[in-house]
C-alpha cells in the first residue's frame, strides 16, 4: 500500500542536522482531517514540544476546511501527538540534554491514519549551511559533466 504525503518540511533539512526519526500519530478533528487530506497543511513554522508527559505539535498551520461550519478549529492550535510513553520519555531525555529540538519533517497517510514524522535534530551553524550548499552544487556540476561526456 502506498503512502500519500500531504506536507514536507524542506526547510528542516536545510536548518538542522537530523539525528533520529520517529513516527507519531496526530489528534485531529473531522474538518482538520479533511483539510489535511486535501493538502492544506503547512509545516514551515512547526515544531514539537514535550510538556507534562505529552507531545504537542505547535505552529503547524491547517487551513479551515472549505465545506466546514462555524466550528472549524483555529488553524494554528496546538495538536497532540500520539506516542507511547516510553517514546515520549526517551525523546524528552534527549531534548533536555540541550542543543536538540523536535522538528516535524512530513505529514503523510499510513494505512488510513494521518501520521507525522518527527526528527530529533540539532541546529546547523551558518557555515554548515554554506558547506551543504557548496557540496550540493559540486554534485550538480559532477552530474552535468557526466551527462555531457555521455553525449560526446
Amino acid at each position: 500500500m502506498t503512502e500519500k504525503q500531504f506536507a514536507y518540511n524542506r526547510k528542516a533539512l536545510h536548518d538542522y542536522h537530523i539525528l533520529e526519526k520517529v513516527e507519531a500519530g496526530i489528534a485531529l478533528t473531522g474538518p482538520e482531517v479533511k483539510s489535511v487530506r486535501g493538502g492544506h497543511i503547512s509545516l514551515r513554522e512547526a515544531y514539537a514540544r514535550i510538556e507534562n508527559g505529552e507531545a504537542w505539535l505547535l505552529g503547524a498551520h491547517i487551513a479551515p476546511y472549505s465545506h466546514g461550519n462555524r466550528y472549524n478549529p483555529e488553524p494554528t492550535r496546538p495538536r497532540k501527538l500520539l506516542l507511547h510513553r516510553d517514546e515520549i520519555g526517551a525523546l524528552a531525555g534527549k531534548v533536555k540534554q540541550g542543543g536538540y529540538t523536535l522538528v516535524p519533517l512530513r505529514v503523510y497517510d499510513s494505512k488510513g491514519h494521518i501520521k507525522v514524522e518527527l526528527a530529533l535534530a540539532r541546529g546547523k551553524k551558518q557555515w554548515d549551511k554554506r558547506e551543504a550548499i557548496a557540496a550540493r552544487e559540486a554534485q550538480r556540476d559532477i552530474q552535468r559533466a557526466i551527462r555531457e561526456r555521455a553525449r560526446a
